[in-house]
């Protein structure tokens, strides 16, 4: 399955092999298997560099990806563990700023999957294990941590004394796991989702957020008063306005930085809550320069990301071909505020591939006006929503392709196109444009 990708390394290979041979006992839910597998690992999550944990249903990974840049552009070393992975397993795991070689993940995995078998452990709770490993055996000065799914039981909510812990924004996605039933919890669905998340936060450091709806927000404060952690919420702690330039101000002061090279207007949003991030916490300094030209630095593939020249593209010419593995509303409200803005522009075509257990009206709803055909492709080694699950969200006819190859070449002579709905279809995409990401 794409989950596990392949590699050109027997090694790896091997190891990838045994990874994909894992499942997760139904109706477990708990960190005592990933504590138990640190424990035997000697615990390396305790010793670290600090550690800036991150969590929300969008725009983790792009804070994430700031947070990596300004701290870089510092002159420090980071480590880095984001997720999923688009093209190589070893995208999950950065050292120092540079993927993870063949030789120590091969090495890493094995002495994990070796010590756990008894544990049954799943694919994520050996693989966040193995992030801590590996953390330990190259010099750094800080990580950036991205949660992989909600925070509470989240394998990477095991840090005792994060940096700072942070919340992005939130919305419905994952219902089957982060909204199953349970007593003692929240019961409005985003107040669930907000719980779950801002469970990463921690007693006496900082839970630095984006601002949500009332009811959400306290939701937010009482995680952080339970457990003694310091809340700092955008627009009460924090504030944040973008133009032509991000202005921002807490207590300490006020910035004007630049807006990210990174597409779309929610990205000034992730900027901002990366830099409150770096300014409510005291284990790392990070200059408001070096933010700056983080911020000015800083990728992220497979959002909105505008695809270079190459073999998949080379079948759209003269056509901008744009690549978004978005798949919930909120990521499809984003895209749309994009390419709403370009109202001179003819409409684009939409090649569509989304798990079947998402919402087709995700993207197809927030993008109605904006389209000229929607193409629907498979979603790589999974179950996907076949045309008619879409036909009911849109006035277009909905075609069907067996690849995005076909789909592009069938697509009418005008307009630009947006590749969409699933992060394994994202990175069928960058492979098959020889774009990997490093």
């Amino acid at each position: 399955m794409r989950d596990f990708a392949t590699s050109d390394s027997p090694a790896v290979q091997a190891q990838l092999d045994r990874l994909a041979a894992l499942t997760l006992p139904q109706g477990r839910f708990g960190l005592k298997t990933i504590r138990e597998l640190l424990r035997r690992l000697g615990d390396p999550q305790k010793r670290i560099p600090p550690a800036f944990h991150v969590a929300g249903t969008n725009g983790k990974g792009s804070t994430c990806a700031y947070l990596r840049a300004m701290l870089e552009a510092e002159g420090l070393r980071v480590h880095t563990a984001t997720k999923p992975h688009l093209v190589r397993y070893n995208e999950r795991v950065r050292l120092a700023g540079t993927l993870i070689s063949d030789e120590l993940l091969a090495q890493v995995l094995g002495q994990v999957l070796d010590l756990g078998e008894d544990l049954a452990p799943s694919f994520f709770e050996v693989t966040t294990a193995a992030m801590f490993v590996a953390f330990l055996l190259v010099p750094a000065d800080a990580c950036v941590i991205e949660v992989g799914l909600g925070g509470r039981f989240d394998a990477t909510n095991v840090l005792k004394d994060p940096a700072a812990c942070g919340v992005a924004t939130l919305g419905i996605d994952h219902e089957a796991f982060l909204l199953r039933p349970e007593d003692g919890v929240p019961q409005d669905p985003l107040c669930r989702i907000a719980f779950e998340k801002a469970c990463i936060a921690r007693p006496g450091r900082p839970l630095v957020t984006q601002a949500y709806p009332l009811a959400v927000a306290r939701t937010v404060i009482d995680v952080a008063q339970q457990v003694g952690a310091r809340p700092a919420m955008r627009d009460l702690d924090w504030f944040a306005d973008a133009g032509e330039t991000i202005r921002y101000r807490d207590r300490h002061g006020e910035l004007t930085l630049p807006l990210p090279a990174l597409p779309g207007a929610h990205q000034a949003d992730n900027v901002a809550l990366a830099v409150a991030m770096l300014r409510h916490q005291d284990r790392v300094t990070v200059s408001p320069e070096a933010m700056a030209r983080g911020i000015a630095a800083a990728r992220w593939p497979a959002r909105l990301q505008l695809l270079g020249a190459g073999p998949l593209t080379a079948l759209a010419p003269g056509r901008e071909v744009w690549l978004d593995g978005g798949h919930n509303p909120d990521a499809g409200a984003a895209i749309a505020r994009h390419f709403g803005r370009e109202a001179a522009r003819p409409p684009l075509h939409l090649i569509l591939g989304m798990l079947a257990n998402k919402d087709p009206a995700a993207l197809l709803a927030p993008l109605a006006g904006l389209l000229q055909s929607v193409s629907v492709v498979p979603a790589p080694g999974h179950e996907a929503h076949p045309p008619a699950a879409f036909a009911a969200h849109t006035t277009l006819p909905v075609a069907s392709y067996p690849d995005v190859e076909t789909a592009l070449r069938a697509l009418a002579p005008k307009g630009n196109v947006l590749i969409a709905g699933s992060l394994y279809l994202a990175g069928e995409v960058l492979r098959l444009n020889q774009e990997l990401p490093d």
